[in-house]
């Protein structure tokens, strides 16, 4: 078995019990790349009947972070993907922690120090470190040199007596080649001598991502590996610890990278990449949601816009791409508009309604506000803007230099004469008869264009782009358009 070849071809067993889980790490933020990750795993268990488990992988306990976990779960379910195994919510195949399992790792890490797959190295931090500098210096790749590979059962007997720190490592063979295959990469190769002996168990006894995420996933019965091509390297010493231990082979699906629009790789230093942050700014979880589906993964038409249950029924591993996608925020944009203008306006309003109050704007007239919140959704991607578009509804509007020229002009003193006489004349006035006021007003101050339309929503709205007259009169009320522009009048 650890000569020559080994293989292995979509798993070993047709998995018609589709289980897939989501295995985050808690050292912060939920990454959108994290989020890509459980959304296809999701997807994919609900498109088949399947379960979706999560699990959580703080085997580096120096990086895990504490409220990290309730953090992860708690934005899992904000954007509506509902695990049916977790920590939280427990499972047949718990727990869920790996650092709660971790004699069941050492069970296993000894059996494989038995078979002669795997065995303790003493090597010190400071000799691994001079390692690498020599091997980078020499333009290698750093791996270990096997230095302990050769150590006899009483070298090892004498050097755990003396309590010499020790870690376990894997004996990957140096020959031959491992092929496997990918659901999104097809056929893989890999060279045995490029693949390291990974450590498998740390000094400090726990033990590392590769060891716990192979026996996690055969004891939660995992029908489908799901994840970033990051991991595609460390396949061919997953494989080996499978058929080491006689297990059966989950299916293998790598995700391509996420990019920059520079096409380099998606970071931190590039850009927003918490899923937190995006949802604190006020983007739709559905809208989310949406865009991530779209990072490197098509449906069967060009169709773009997809709720997650459509998603659900309609996803599949075969159209998963190979290429990286790119996270474009302007796409994202695109997408968030879309779902606040669609939305239940009354859904709209309610989630807005923090924006205002952290801004110190009291929003109790329910009719204004609903008024103010359909028109300001037409030009916000996300609800945290939302209130820099309704803001001039409810705080009288101050003009910088261009605009107290504008608003002196003749023509506009001229308009806004007009329009305080008029709207003086009626206590009521209907939005339709707004419209037939603004065409009244045009034919017969003979202002028309951007001379008729900028100072007077500059003086009602403050801007001279903005929502048409009748709709800015209509939510101010008479009074308060009135006051409006006898402000922006000269005395």
């Amino acid at each position: 078995m650890h000569k020559g070849e080994v293989r292995d071809g979509m798993g070993d067993t047709e998995h018609n019990d589709v289980r897939v889980r989501f295995a985050p790490s808690p050292t912060g933020y939920l990454h959108v790349g994290g989020l890509r990750t459980a959304l296809f795993n999701y997807l994919f268990a609900r498109s088949k009947g399947g379960t979706f488990v999560l699990r959580i992988e703080d085997t580096d306990q120096k990086r895990s972070i504490p409220g990290a976990v309730e953090n992860l779960t708690s934005t899992l379910k904000s954007v509506g993907l509902h695990y049916d195994e977790g920590p939280d919510i427990g499972g047949d195949y718990g727990p869920y922690v790996q650092s709660e399992r971790t004699d069941l790792y050492r069970k296993y890490v000894n059996q494989l120090v038995e078979s002669g797959d795997a065995y303790y190295c003493f090597c010190t931090e400071q000799r691994l470190e001079e390692l690498r500098d020599r091997q980078r210096k020499m333009h290698m790749a750093p791996m270990y040199d096997g230095k302990c590979r050769s150590l006899t059962p009483e070298d090892v007997e004498k050097n755990l007596a003396a309590g010499i720190p020790a870690v376990i490592r894997l004996k990957y063979p140096r020959d031959g080649k491992t092929v496997f295959s990918d659901v999104v990469r097809g056929k893989v190769a890999v060279d045995n001598s490029v693949v390291d002996d990974q450590v498998l168990i740390k000094s400090d006894g726990y033990p590392t991502y590769h060891l716990a995420n192979v026996v996690d996933d055969h004891l939660m019965k995992i029908s489908h590996v799901i994840r970033g091509e990051e991991w595609l390297s460390s396949v061919p010493k997953h494989i080996f610890l499978y058929r080491a231990l006689g297990w059966d082979l989950p299916i293998f699906v790598h995700l391509p990278l996420l990019l920059n629009t520079d096409r380099s790789k998606l970071s931190k230093r590039q850009g927003d990449v918490a899923v937190e942050s995006y949802l604190e700014k006020g983007y739709l979880p559905e809208a989310l949601i949406n865009f991530i589906a779209l990072l490197g993964w098509h449906g069967s038409d060009d169709r773009e816009v997809y709720t997650l249950k459509e998603l659900e029924e309609v996803f599949t591993l075969e159209r998963i791409n190979k290429a990286g996608a790119v996270f474009d925020i302007e796409k994202l944009n695109w997408m968030g508009g879309n779902y606040v203008r669609k939305s239940a306006l009354d859904v709209i309003a309610d989630t807005s309604q923090r924006y205002f109050e952290e801004a110190g704007i009291d929003v109790g007239d329910r009719e204004k506000y609903l008024k103010v919140i359909d028109v300001a959704r037409e030009y916000v991607p996300a609800l945290a803007q939302i209130v820099e578009h309704a803001v001039m509804f409810y705080r009288r509007p101050e003009f910088d230099e261009e605009q107290t020229a504008l608003a002196a002009e003749d023509t506009s003193q001229r308009l806004y004469a007009y329009w305080i006489e008029a709207l003086r004349s009626h206590d009521l006035w209907s939005k339709d008869e707004l419209t037939e006021l603004t065409k009244k007003a045009i034919g017969e101050l003979e202002i028309k264009g951007k001379q008729f339309y900028f100072p007077l929503r500059l003086a009602l709205y403050g801007n001279t782009h903005g929502p048409d007259i009748p709709t800015v009169i209509d939510i101010l009320g008479m009074e308060e358009s009135i006051k409006r522009l006898e402000a922006a009048r000269i005395a």
